[in-house]
């Protein structure tokens, strides 16, 4: 028989231990909270619990019982995240499976972006069910808080106050009908203390195995006042956290240079400079440069090396792994025969995989009860600094933006002739050359890595009141104001040009005769340099390209035409708000009271986009920034106006029927109504079944409005014209050839909203109080989807798109990726959920999971087009990446004062991507992977509390250390990613964690 490995008994026995959970078990698992509130650690509708209070709870308005709630509602309290080692909102949302997998945490977005998630810097926001960051609500306390500064519409989840939680409501359905229009995916609303008193003060680290990237955390909570007995509560709490960094080359596993495994990186941009055949410039290289023009066909074959030459991969050279991050061009995978002596860089190992973020935020509250009515005001924020940092600048030469020549000088020369004599030797032909510059791409890795440096500011106060009215009638209202403001500079890595690179910015310069190409006196010259900028200082000789060593007179000179310091751009997002509602009975039915929630909702949004003084055509140009005044915003505001109803029937004793609607009236697109109907009948105490059906209607956010157009290039090798190549892929097959248009990204003026229409059912078992499991099957249906086509979705899809398309002579060089209601979505799933318990060896033993099984994710972008190939599993490089199966699972045991936790964390497999070469089928790699593994880790932790005062919490995540399982995601059109999947694991690997709490 095979041995079976310890992780694939792991993986099958925490999947289906809670099924193996004895429902006739003497005592039920631990169902008190941390701070003994009432709600369990289970999902609110999976566990009784006798003597419940009815309170409100997420998805109604309508005071009830929330362990018989009749939509799948998750409570996670902070027990569960200590459980864990979960230290931050951004690690409490990738951990849940309703989660989609999209580019929304750290990870994903430290590399090279473009469009609209350039807008991303320290940005970690919720996806619920796949639908985006915008059609995912986020709540505190009920209530809204701003989207981040920088996007105007996704919230960063990390400035909510982690420290001050009591539990955390996610409800996995859309909420249209009571919240607003876009609580499509559904709704997560963080809830904090509300009576705290005495002292509450914690400690927190998590150091990997390596000792970097180390997470801490530090705060403290005080309260004083009983509200009972006293009349008021006044808390406040604080909280310090760091995340430090941890970068690409710190990992085995990201590795772009595995060509047995169909992976290596498209750049020619390396610390030692690849030659390239660029023609003449006017004003550094008026005759041509030293390949051009010469016959550069490889010995023995018909193939014309102008794709790039390096000599450290000519016959005889140090190989091109002679330098760190370096590699053979695999000109076979990439379809590329021209780059035969070309070298790669591994530009994966130069991001980093956690950012290094430092935040603190804030919570305060006072309440006072005036008799039955309490009024409360709350005060609450954040600062963040984050550091983005990704791979270097390449300077890709050419003989207009970026004329890079290396000249032949008394500083050069010995360079220079080794350069040329083992180039003669290989190519004679270059001889009649001699003496001209040589023309070159290279990757400036002294220059240190790009950096974006984002500061982010949040801040929200609101004053509310609630009490009885009269009977079992009661009232709640509230005023609140927040903002987040975000502004991001420069760090290292960016330099002025020092030429024109358009023929606007030599127009508006006031230079006398400036022209595109030309020199731009406004820039910084560095020392010894003749002309001004990064391209003078290059052209000057100083630098040497063929060198990863430089003098320090070079690195100085750097230094001197260095942007660092730059401001980038900023935003600012604020939200007004009120809200009033009652509640209470309005008639008695046999089955009990008929009851009415009504209320009504006023909210003004603004959002403003600065752009950045040092883009304006009038200031010297800074090489390879992503300036962004072309969507610079003044101030762009809108109002929202709703009423809203909920009305619960108990028709008989075993059906109870919800209907709720809500109105809507949206400044500049007018008037909305969505219902939502739900519906729970339960034939026996054990057995529930529940359902649901509402609508949504999303409108675009500022960004995609108001955005300005941005033309974009696009250094790839791997897209081809559809038209004339059916197969797809890059070769030497008559119009197969690589083409690389510009894309113009931007917003729509004429966008409009986007309507949903989703449904639900579930069946709910709770045989003994000490057992339960729910199934929910969802349904999501997306119209006039509000989005952005990538550029392989329009090219696949081209024939619907004709305008979109500009060619020149027959070759397109110009797609159009502007905002639109671009078509429809499709997804359906099941959620899935378990818990039981039993008395072991006098402790108590509970094992649970909580799953997402994805039934369907379809897309079409057009009403006229059909829906494409199902998107479950199948790798993409923007987006939400559908797996189709995800799953957490737990088994606790607790006896006394001690607690143990073991807990696995499941990600399904996908779809690999298959790099030109193999894709068209002219290459084979004998350890290509078609399908990415899954990605499984185990957790384990212990709890003791020492006395009633002092908990002690130890851990390991990651407990066997395993790396992110092997995936293609190298994209050559961004110069992004590697050979792993941030969307789907953790980087980090085996860490050990240690929270210490004392309570005064």
């Amino acid at each position: 028989m095979r041995a079976v490995s310890i992780k694939t008994v792991l993986t099958i026995g925490c999947a289906m231990g809670a099924l193996a959970a004895m429902p006739t078990a003497a005592a039920a698992q631990d169902q008190t909270a941390d701070e003994g509130t009432s709600v369990t650690s289970a999902p609110a509708d999976q566990v009784t619990s006798p003597g419940q209070t009815a309170i409100i709870v997420t998805g109604s308005r309508i005071k009830q019982d929330p362990t018989k709630s009749s939509l799948p509602l998750q409570v996670i309290t902070t027990k569960d995240l200590t459980r864990e080692g979960i230290n931050s909102p951004e690690q409490l949302i990738s951990f849940l499976s309703t989660n989609g997998n999209g580019a929304d945490n750290l990870a994903s977005n430290s590399d090279v972006t473009s469009g609209a998630q350039r807008g991303t810097n320290g940005l970690s926001a919720a996806n619920l069910r796949g639908q985006g960051a915008s059609s995912t609500l986020v709540l505190l306390n009920g209530r809204r808080v701003a989207a981040h500064g920088l996007t105007g519409s996704a919230v960063d989840v990390n400035q909510i106050p982690f420290a001050a939680l009591e539990r955390v409501e996610v409800l996995k359905d859309g909420a249209s009908a009571l919240y607003g229009t876009d609580a499509v995916g559904g709704v997560i609303n963080f809830i904090t203390r509300t009576d705290f008193e005495g002292v509450d003060l914690t400690g927190f680290t998590d150091i990997t195995q390596e000792g970097d990237s180390p997470i801490y955390r530090l705060s403290g909570t005080v309260g004083y006042g009983n509200l009972a007995e006293q009349g008021f509560n006044i808390m406040a709490s604080v909280s310090k956290s760091w995340n430090g960094i941890l970068r690409g080359s710190d990992r085995d596993f990201v590795n772009g240079n595995q060509p047995n495994r169909g992976l290596s990186v498209d750049t020619r941009g390396t610390p030692i400079a690849t030659m390239m055949a660029n023609g003449a410039n006017a004003f550094f290289a008026p005759n041509g440069s030293l390949l051009s023009g010469a016959d550069l066909t490889i010995p023995g074959t018909t193939i014309n090396a102008n794709g790039g030459i390096n000599v450290l991969d000519l016959p005889g050279g140090a190989g091109c792994d002679s330098f760190d991050g370096g590699m053979a061009y695999d000109h076979e995978l990439w379809a590329n025969d021209s780059a035969y002596y070309a070298c790669a860089w591994d530009t994966g190992r130069a991001a980093i995989l956690q950012q290094p973020l430092e935040t603190l935020t804030y919570y305060g509250r006072a309440t006072v009860a005036l008799g039955q009515h309490q009024l409360s005001f709350e005060v609450t924020g954040s600062d963040a600094d984050s550091s983005k940092q990704f791979s270097s600048n390449q300077y890709a030469g050419n003989t207009s933006t970026t004329p890079l020549y290396y000249p032949l000088n008394p500083l050069t020369e010995d360079t220079y002739n080794e350069i040329y004599n083992q180039l003669v030797e290989v190519f004679p032909d270059i001889a009649q050359n001699y003496g001209k510059p040589i023309a070159y791409r290279w990757r400036c890795t002294v220059c240190g890595p790009r950096e974006y440096k984002t500061n982010t500011k949040t801040f929200r106060a609101g004053a509310f009141i609630e009490g009885p009215i009269g009977g079992d009638w009661d009232y709640r209202a509230g005023g609140s104001y927040a903002q987040s403001e975000a502004t991001s500079v420069l760090g290292s890595g960016y330099s002025y040009r020092g030429v024109f690179s358009s023929t606007d910015r030599a127009n508006s310069s006031g230079v006398p005769g400036a022209v595109r190409g030309s020199p731009d006196p406004r820039a910084p010259t560095a020392p010894g340099a003749t002309d001004p900028g990064i391209i003078g200082l290059l052209n000057s000789g100083i630098i040497n390209p063929f060198s990863i060593y430089q003098t320090p007179e070079a690195l100085a000179a750097l230094k001197a035409v260095s942007a660092d310091g730059t401001v980038l751009y900023g935003g600012k997002y604020d939200v007004w708000q009120f809200d009033a509602s009652v509640s209470g009975s309005l008639f008695q039915l046999p089955a009990g009271a008929v009851k009415l929630a009504a209320g009504v909702d006023y909210r003004r949004e603004a959002y403003s986009f600065n752009g950045s003084p040092e883009a304006e055509l009038d200031q010297p140009e800074i090489f390879n920034v992503a300036f962004d005044n072309v969507n610079a915003l003044k101030e762009a505001s809108r109002t929202v106006k709703a009423v809203y109803g909920e009305l619960l029937i108990p028709v008989f004793d075993m059906l109870e029927v919800t209907a709720a609607g809500r109105l809507d009236d949206y400044s500049g697109f007018g008037t909305t109504f969505n219902p939502k109907f739900t519906a729970k009948f339960t034939p026996t105490d054990w057995l529930m079944f529940r359902g649901s059906y509402n609508t949504g209607f999303r409108v675009p956010n500022f960004n995609q409005i108001f955005n300005g157009v941005t033309e974009s290039p696009n250094p790839g090798n791997t897209l081809v014209d559809p038209t004339t190549c059916p197969g797809g892929a890059v070769s030497s097959d008559p119009g197969c050839e690589a083409i690389t248009p510009d894309t113009l990204t931007g917003g729509n003026l004429n966008l409009g909203p986007e309507t949903s229409k989703q449904y639900s059912f579930g069946v709910v078992l709770t045989p003994s109080r000490y057992f339960s499991a729910s199934v929910d099957y969802w349904s999501i249906a997306v119209d006039d989807t509000i989005g952005a086509l990538t550029l392989t979705q329009l090219l696949d899809n081209i024939a619907y798109f004709p305008e979109r398309v500009t060619r020149t002579n027959g070759i397109i060089t110009q797609v159009d990726l502007r905002a639109d209601n671009i078509g429809s979505r499709r997804t359906e799933g099941l959620e899935i959920s378990l818990r039981g318990g039993a008395d072991v060896g006098g402790g108590t033993l509970s094992v649970g999971m909580d799953g997402t099984y994805l039934l369907k994710k379809k897309e079409k972008f057009l009403p006229s087009a059909p829906y494409g190939d199902s998107l479950i599993g199948v790798f993409t490089f923007s987006g939400d990446l559908g797996l189709k199966w995800k799953h957490n699972a737990w088994i606790n045991y607790t006896k006394d004062n001690v607690s143990l936790n073991f807990s696995q964390i499941y990600r399904d497999g996908y779809e690999n991507q298959a790099l030109p070469g193999i894709e068209n089928g002219s290459v084979t790699r004998p350890d290509y992977n078609e399908r990415v593994k899954a990605y499984i880790v185990y957790n384990a932790s212990v709890s003791v509390d020492v006395d009633e005062r002092f908990r002690i919490t130890a851990g390991v995540k990651n407990v066997f250390n395993t790396d992110p399982p092997f995936a293609v995601t190298y994209d050559s059109n961004t110069g992004a990613g590697s050979s792993w999947e941030p969307r789907v694991a953790d980087p980090r690997g085996r860490s050990f964690t240690m929270m210490a709490q004392m309570k005064f």
